[in-house]
């Protein structure tokens, strides 16, 4: 599985698969069909269309898309993507509002490296633009940076953020969304050691996992089961030559989306199916609920294989952060060090990717942070996406994170009243 043909045959497939969508659209929509009616016609033509799109949307990274904020001048101020920093293998963006006087609240949200792009967190955004500055780490697709630039591996990942947290100053607000909370954690104890007036002023993690064995999971058992060599073997491919990084290895985006589906199959195939259906009605739309959901599903990203192997074995088998154990560029890091910055923890009662518990166990390692910064909410009924990005984050956990930042916050109520 570690050769060049085997990447370049999976993105041959795809391809193939996208072109005998269009195919299949493009022939059944022959004008001079048109003068007999067809029901078969009309759902060749559905069913060439939403594979197209589906097959195309893999390859393809979403755009931010972001609607235009409200302001208190009464007018809607367009927002603009702006990068702070730029690196090789990821961003710090900056979603400018223009316009509007600078907010009080600055929040980074860490997004997750974990097989899809940092625009999974577009709704996320979207319901903090309002409210506060915001910044995110855009990772890059592994499969378009040259093998010239380097690895990437876990502690490099720390490391990024141990700088894009110092450039945006104490005053900022972290928010790390599920695979990165272990890793931020770690960021955030690396600075109170090496640079402690660069600490963030809060740090929200939702959904991560902190300590993968306080509460297994599906995902959790297959960590603990599978070998390194196997999944080496089975998971790690090198980048074709359609793409910059060709030669680089990686665990494919397809590879991912594969699993991803194979997790959930009866459920996707009967909401393609469903799709195909309303398509051929005409009851679909380019931007319903199907397209809207699947646009973002199925466009996947390459991850280094550095990365992804060293994720599974220091975080999920070695527990290295739950045992406090973690070393970042030799230097052990002490999660206990973290003394004044303000730490939540958030947690969907339903979530079968990182089970409550396993990033409550986060609280367990701030031994050094007096219980008057730490706190903590389990949502009832939320699954694993609805804590960052469904109704319960924006009807309950958006309002408990704002007023967790604004209750640990330099400014004054006043203040943060008048910038809101």
């Amino acid at each position: 599985m570690r050769f060049m043909a085997t990447y370049d045959l999976m993105e041959t497939m795809r391809n193939t698969n996208q072109w005998l969508g269009a195919s299949a659209q493009a022939f059944a929509s022959y004008p001079a069909f048109a003068m007999v009616p067809n029901p078969g016609l009309q759902w060749m033509a559905a069913w060439g269309e939403v594979t197209e799109r589906s097959f195309k949307r893999m390859v393809v990274k979403p755009d931010w898309g972001l609607n235009a904020v409200p302001c208190n001048d009464g007018r809607d101020h367009v927002v603009s993507v702006e990068k702070v920093i730029e690196r090789p293998f990821g961003d710090l963006i900056h979603f400018n509002v223009q316009g509007r006087e600078e907010k009080l609240r600055k929040i980074l949200l860490v997004a997750p490296m974990s097989g899809h792009y940092a625009t999974l967190l577009r709704s996320t955004v979207q319901s903090l633009l309002p409210d506060a500055e915001v910044y995110i780490t855009d990772w890059h697709n592994a499969r378009d940076i040259p093998v010239s630039k380097g690895k990437f591996d876990i502690e490099d990942y720390t490391l990024y953020c141990v700088d894009f947290m110092k450039h945006l100053g104490p005053d900022i607000n972290v928010i790390a969304v599920c695979q990165p909370a272990p890793l931020v954690l770690a960021a955030t104890a690396y600075l109170a050691e090496v640079d402690p007036d660069a600490q963030p002023r809060t740090l929200t993690l939702i959904g991560g996992p902190i300590d993968p064995d306080a509460t297994p999971t599906e995902v959790t058992d297959f960590g603990n089961r599978v070998t390194m060599g196997h999944l080496e073997e089975t998971a790690i491919q090198q980048v074709g030559f359609k793409y910059a990084g060709v030669g680089r290895r990686v665990y494919p985006g397809l590879l991912q989306l594969t699993s991803f589906i194979a997790m959930n199959l009866d459920t996707h195939a009967q909401a393609f199916s469903d799709q195909i259906m309303r398509t051929a009605q005409g009851e679909a739309s380019d931007n319903d609920r199907h397209n809207h959901f699947y646009d973002e599903y199925l466009a996947t990203m390459d991850m280094t294989a550095e990365f992804y192997l060293s994720t599974v074995e220091r975080v999920f088998k070695d527990l290295e952060i739950a045992k406090n154990e973690f070393v970042v560029d030799g230097r052990k890091v002490d999660i206990g060090k973290i003394t004044r910055v303000a730490v939540k923890v958030v947690e969907g009662e339903n979530d079968d990717i990182s089970a409550p518990g396993q990033c409550l166990a986060a609280l367990d390692l701030l031994t050094g942070l007096p219980d008057a910064k730490k706190a903590s909410h389990l949502e009832p009924g939320a699954g694993h996406y609805g804590i960052f990005a469904g109704k319960s984050w924006r009807n309950n956990i958006r309002p408990l994170v704002l007023d967790f930042i604004d209750a640990n916050s330099g400014a004054s109520k006043a203040q943060l009243k008048v910038a809101t």
